[in-house]
């Protein structure tokens, strides 16, 4: 069987150690052929494919991106389409595809699977918010390098005597707000899942300076202050109609500098969360969902999604894969709160 591979949407550590984790398996356990389609949809639409033989993945596990590229294309658009797409397969050899991607990948991917493709799934995110796994792999990297990064804001806002405002990613969940935020100590962590005032806020942020601290604060790209219908969008949309958030912390520090009377500044992590070289937590992780990907192909378990529940790498179907966001559960949220007062 030849398998062709791709990598959509935006990139994050522990891509390449799926790839290699899917090529090994499938080479040595049942004799699979692969390519590789250029800059996720983009490739699969124009039929942009590399050869993926065993010595390409040598040694990737530990680089982070993608060695195929990736890119926001969506696939129905652009001259693309089902038809197009089926076209190239047959022209190429190609029997079927695995899509590793968050969930614009993974919508697309159904609906293609809907006429009649041949798509197995594989879940990417940095945000960890797709309810039908418990982590997805890229989600430890980004709150590693967000709290060492924390970390250090926090050093020069205590010599300075200042307000440090971290912005992190997470368009419709906090997870790495939360975690990052618990990691290094911060003093409020405002996420999309709970809405805060700026009496609130302000009020976190005078506690801390009258403890003698200087105060902390990580906000997820995605967190809408009370008041406030949307999150923060300057960007315009992506392709796939999103909102293309950052920038709330840019928001919040003048107006918290204004109300507490405490010089304050922003940081913006933004992409530096989504690069450099992958934990070992999400080699592993990412390396057992892509020889689990390997599986699904051989049993033909078109449209599903390998993911992980406990300790055990399973498949669900892409209905269940899209059907909730993974949010922060409100408790978990309050056990973090304490520690603000």
């Amino acid at each position: 069987m030849k398998i062709g591979i791709l990598t959509s949407g935006g990139d994050c550590p522990g891509l390449n150690a799926v790839i290699r984790g899917a090529v090994l398996k499938g080479i040595a356990v049942h004799g699979h052929e692969f390519v590789g389609f250029l800059d996720g949809w983009r490739g699969v639409v124009e039929g942009d494919i590399i050869d993926i033989p065993r010595a390409l993945v040598r040694g990737i596990a530990k680089q982070g991106g993608t060695i195929l590229g990736t890119s926001r294309t969506n696939p129905f658009e652009n001259n693309g389409g089902p038809e197009v797409i089926k076209a190239n397969m047959e022209r190429l050899g190609i029997d079927a595809i695995i899509a590793i991607g968050g969930e614009g990948t993974l919508a697309a991917a159904k609906r293609l699977t809907d006429a009649g493709l041949k798509i197995v799934g594989v879940p990417k995110t940095v945000d960890n918010d797709l309810d039908a796994t418990d982590y997805t792999f890229g989600f430890d990297t980004a709150v590693e390098i967000a709290t060492e990064a924390i970390d250090r804001l926090r050093t020069t806002g205590e010599s300075h005597h200042r307000t440090m405002i971290a912005e992190v990613m997470g368009r419709h969940v906090g997870w790495i707000a939360l975690h990052a935020g618990m990691a290094s100590g911060a003093h409020a962590i405002l996420i999309p899942e709970q809405k805060a005032s700026m009496e609130q806020i302000t009020e976190w942020v005078v506690s801390a300076r009258d403890r003698g601290r200087a105060p902390l604060v990580v906000v997820a790209e995605g967190f809408v202050p009370e008041g406030q219908e949307s999150p923060h969008s300057e960007r315009g949309l992506d392709t796939f109609g999103r909102p293309r958030l950052g920038g709330i912390a840019e928001l919040l520090a003048p107006e918290l500098e204004a109300r507490t009377g405490i010089e304050t500044r922003a940081t913006v992590l933004g992409h530096i969360q989504r690069g450099g070289v992958p934990t070992a937590f999400d080699r592993v992780l990412a390396t057992r969902l892509g020889m689990a990907a390997i599986d699904s192909v051989v049993e033909q378990r078109w449209g599903t999604m390998v993911s992980l529940h406990g300790t055990d790498i399973v498949h669900v179907g892409f209905d269940a894969a899209l059907g909730n966001l993974k949010s922060v559960p409100k408790n978990r949220y309050e056990e973090a709160a304490v520690l603000f007062g």
